[in-house]
């Protein structure tokens, strides 16, 4: 199993507007240049994330619907009063996504993380965020 594993939610993309997700497993550095080759019948694909911002809010215990749900708003709230902004323009198609650092059989000291992607409000940077006007709030 990798860590963490990577869960992305996106919104009233499912069947009857309901929120699809995909699920993403990391790939340790030793394996990147040939990784293993999954089985057809597993449709797995290859995905490469590039380089981005996000604001991370972590958080113990099990993932679940309704603390992910609560972990995510919580998160989107200490944004809204920061600098930092989270993208409405169509920059990316996920609400937020969690990662899972632990296996299902760790019951105590649990970590979890709900990531949103975010840019700067404005204060210059090509890219959208630089690492040293993280803050926290």
């Amino acid at each position: 199993m990798t860590a963490p594993v990577v869960t992305s939610i996106v919104p009233g993309s499912g069947p009857f507007h309901s929120s699809s997700y995909s699920v993403r497993f990391y790939l340790p550095v030793k394996f990147q240049d040939d990784p293993p080759t999954p089985l057809p019948e597993l449709k797995l694909e290859h995905y490469r994330w590039d380089a981005h911002c996000v604001a991370v809010r972590e958080f113990s215990g099990y993932a679940k619907d309704d603390n992910v749900v609560k972990e995510a708003q919580k998160l989107a709230v200490s944004l809204s009063r920061s600098p930092w902004a989270l993208p409405n323009d169509g920059a990316t198609d996920y609400a937020y996504s969690i990662a899972q650092y632990d296996s299902p059989f760790h019951f105590i000291g649990r970590v979890n993380e709900v990531w949103a992607d975010v840019k700067s409000s404005g204060d210059g940077d090509d890219d959208g965020c630089s690492s040293s006007a993280i803050a926290a709030y």
